[in-house]
């Protein structure tokens, strides 16, 4: 059955849709010895689709659905030109090459999610299914009861609309404290330019959850297979 080439990559497993399309726009991908182009369909079953050279292995397979605890200073990519640590380095184990679902930027800690399952990746991460990203943020800044207003009244972020967060104050200390943070979109930096934009300044951001996935006691650098509750929850997010 044909179907859009940038799905057939990320069911595939061997990237998400967005850097399928990226591929795809690069001219890394070839169907049947030319050139895919974005927007082509194509026949897993009939059409030789090719990575770089390497055929797509489109076969049915077990997935794979890792949760990882990113400590800061990685990097949310498989290879860093710059030679940065990254989240790739800290799952080896698994034997599998897995890609990160969504971004945590190198100062941000906390709950990853990695597969092998393009579909579900992108059904985790498109804000249509309802699966808020929960943080706590810790802060410098006065009055976090009236900042902690200002984020949750905030309605864009870089001139792009944003569900309400939603805010509660966790700690309080003299001139610092600890907020608990909930958004829908996931946008570049979100919640940093939220607390910014209430005159915070963000010492330590940890996500501690992800639609109904927790990070619990999980240690830091370390990773774990979802369970099989977990799973379901992710596939059910396809429909």
């Amino acid at each position: 059955m044909a179907d859009r080439l940038q799905k057939i990559i990320s069911s595939a497993g061997a990237a998400s849709r967005r850097a399928a399309e990226e591929l795809i726009k690069a001219g890394r991908v070839t169907v049947n010895g030319a050139p895919a182009s974005l927007g082509m369909c194509a026949n897993p079953e009939d059409d030789d689709i090719r990575i770089d050279g390497h055929r797509l292995e489109c076969g049915p397979r077990e997935r794979v659905y890792i949760m990882l605890n990113k400590p800061r200073g990685y990097v949310t990519t498989l290879s860093d030109e710059r030679g940065r640590p990254t989240v790739a380095e800290l799952v080896r184990g698994v034997g599998r090459r897995l890609y990160p679902v969504g971004r945590l930027d190198m100062y941000s800690e906390g709950l990853l999610i990695m597969t092998d399952d393009g579909e579900a990746a992108n059904a985790l991460m498109h804000p249509s299914h309802d699966a808020p990203r929960r943080y706590q943020v810790d802060v410098h800044g006065e009055d976090l009861d009236a900042a902690a207003e200002v984020i949750a009244a905030q309605r864009e972020v870089d001139g792009l609309p944003v569900r309400p967060a939603g805010v509660r104050v966790l700690r309080r200390g003299e001139g610092r404290g600890r907020l608990e943070v909930e958004i829908h979109e996931g946008r570049n930096r979100q919640v940093r330019k939220l607390c910014a934009a209430a005159g915070l300044k963000v010492s330590r951001l940890r996500r501690v959850a992800e639609g109904r996935l927790e990070l619990g006691d999980l240690p830091q650098g370390k990773w774990r297979y979802l369970s099989a509750e977990e799973v379901e929850y992710i596939r059910s997010l396809q429909g």
